[in-house]
């Protein structure tokens, strides 16, 4: 087939790569928060006409589809699909080393069109080729599947065999090399082998020319978080040419590669994905300059049916640009309420549609959708029944809608949907709480949009950003939350939403799974929803008053058309786009 979508002159300048990124429910190349991410950043280059072309690989099991059994746990299932019947495929292939032998990579192409006009190809990387033999072929069947060997050799493909195929595909131009996280780290590697023989000299000045162009954006700001590999394995696995350069790199110590330390030594910028992950991250990562550029969502893409069709009415060009939704303080407030009465009702017929529960319209719905892991506190807003009863018997009913998977190697997570199932056997009619089973891009926008609280509450400083509630935000509905990632920035007390608790405690948070973290930050989460609902039951246009701003602040702000171009500005040099 002829080279994808913008190469040659006037074509990308910008190569981005992510393991996951969520474009449509259909494709299930996304596990969560950093594929949905890389979604919007995607649609916003578009929006943007930014010269990009985006890298990922086609899963063709997908992450999996999530069953809840009938004791409550959760039961994983492949989600199959076929990549011919959605996407374009390339027909060129090009051949990556792995384990001492040539894998065949092949790929499919699908063209993201923005609103001006903009299109951004993306990039699925596939390893099932008639061409290749036995286990080669299911390396890139299922995301964040199998043992560390299949890890690797998935990030082989996606870093080494990507750039081989933006090169074969006539992406001769590409500037700059964006890596969403450790994952693709060792498209370093074959940058480096470019610049000379292939033989295996890597420092000096190659070094500085592959470092000046590339970019490296850090997710996580746990060290447990970050892709770690045995020597032995990388040996196995990149050969000794590779693994000699690593080695001569200095990357190979503690008897490990760390992705994120390759990615980041050879990056001329770093970022972290708000204020506070930057300074975490700094502190992470001592003697390299990191930056904060922070997260957002595509807000055309996540505004409701109901809020799109308002914003069209009263805010002309909000479509292009989500600054507009400034002016949402102009549109009256009753006008916010009924669209999101009609947004709350298509969340009311979805859970009684998938659970049989028929809920109530008017009860105060509070959302509680996102990966279920440990330091999520999923469980947090059920620590004390007792209370969490009061305050809906003092103050008007309460439903709890929740959703989410845990990794399927992570029981404790596991545990917890099993806690939540139960939990919504056990309170009486003023509480009620439902689990829907496989959150995905369709079950979050109804979510998002339906709920009228949005609640986190995570072990601080343990949430990079976060961004369900920019999604909820932008539909009018505020965040009740820890002070954490995005919120430190976005929460004005009282007006965008409400803090869960003041500000962070640097003895706590030095420690922040303990006990005395869990027991003040749940004391803070039932005074404040007590207020909350106090405010939702007894002062609806002080309510909506909240919503609109909501929107208007928080939803005018974080959207990944302002996070687009804080990173052409600050990352890529695209002045034009600033």
């Amino acid at each position: 087939m002829p080279a994808a979508v913008g190469a040659g002159d006037g074509g990308p300048r910008v190569a981005y790569f992510s393991m996951e990124v969520a474009l449509d429910s259909r494709l299930p190349t996304y596990s969560g928060g950093l594929g949905v991410l890389a979604g919007d950043f995607l649609r916003s280059a578009g929006d943007l006409r930014m010269p990009l072309v985006a890298v990922t690989l086609a899963y063709r099991d997908g992450y999996f589809r999530q069953e809840i059994g009938t004791d409550g746990r959760q039961n994983e299932r492949p989600v199959r699909w076929d990549p011919a019947a959605l996407l374009e495929r390339i027909e060129a292939t090009v051949g990556v080393e792995i384990a001492g032998r040539t894998v065949r990579v092949g790929g499919w192409q699908l063209v993201l069109e923005g609103v001006t006009g903009g299109r951004i190809p993306v990039v699925f990387l596939d390893t099932d080729l008639p061409e290749n033999q036995g286990s080669d072929r299911e390396i890139t069947d299922q995301l964040y599947g199998g043992d560390g060997a299949h890890r690797l050799q998935q990030e082989v493909v996606l870093g080494i065999g990507g750039v081989l195929m933006l090169r074969e595909l006539g992406y001769e131009d590409l500037v700059t090399f964006h890596m969403n996280e450790g994952h693709a780290s060792l498209l370093t590697l074959r940058l480096l082998e470019e610049q000379g023989d292939d033989a295996g000299t890597v420092l000096g000045d190659h070094v500085e020319a592959v470092r000046s162009s590339c970019v490296f954006t850090t997710h996580t700001p746990v060290p447990a978080g970050h892709d770690r590999f045995p020597v032995g394995l990388v040996r196995t696995v990149l050969g000794e040419r590779r693994s000699s350069a690593l080695e001569e790199l200095g990357l190979l110590t503690d008897g490990e590669l760390n992705m994120t330390t390759l990615g980041v030594t050879l990056s001329r910028f770093v970022n972290g994905v708000s204020i506070r992950h930057g300074e975490v991250a700094q502190a992470m990562m001592p003697g390299v300059d990191v930056s904060s550029i922070t997260n957002g969502i595509h807000h055309v893409h996540w505004a409701s049916a109901p809020m799109r069709e308002l914003f069209d009415q009263h805010l002309p060009g909000w479509r292009v640009d989500s600054f507009v939704l400034r002016r949402a303080t102009e549109i009256p407030l009753e006008a916010i309420g009924a669209s999101h009465e009609q947004s709350k009702r298509a969340l009311c017929e979805t859970v009684e549609r998938r659970t049989g529960v028929a809920l109530d319209e008017q009860a105060l719905t509070i959302g509680l959708a996102r990966r279920v892991t440990p330091y999520k506190r999923t469980l947090l807003l059920f620590s004390d029944p007792e209370r969490l009863t009061a305050i809906a018997e003092r103050r008007g009913p309460l439903q709890i809608v929740c959703s989410g998977k845990a990794h399927p190697k992570d029981e404790a997570g596991k545990k917890t949907i099993a806690a939540l199932v139960s939990t919504g056997e056990s309170y009486g009619s003023s509480v009620r709480v439902v689990f829907l089973e496989n959150y995905d891009l369709e079950l979050a926008a109804v979510l998002c949009a339906g709920s009228d609280v949005w609640l986190n509450t995570p072990q601080a400083p343990l949430e990079a950003s976060g961004t369900s509630g920019m999604k909820a935000a932008v539909n009018g509905v505020p965040s009740l939350s820890i002070l954490d990632g995005w919120w430190i920035e976005g929460c004005v007390e009282g007006v965008t939403g409400w803090a869960i608790g003041g500000a962070l405690n640097a003895e706590l948070e030095a420690d922040p799974h303990n006990a005395v973290t869990d027991e003040r930050d749940a004391e803070a989460l039932y005074e404040k929803l007590d207020a909350v609902a106090a405010m939702y039951f007894g002062d609806r246009g002080g309510f909506l008053e909240v919503r609109r701003h909501a929107i208007a602040l928080n939803g005018s702000v974080f959207s990944t058309g302002r996070m687009a171009r804080e990173y052409a500005r600050a990352a890529y040099d695209l002045d034009q786009l600033v």
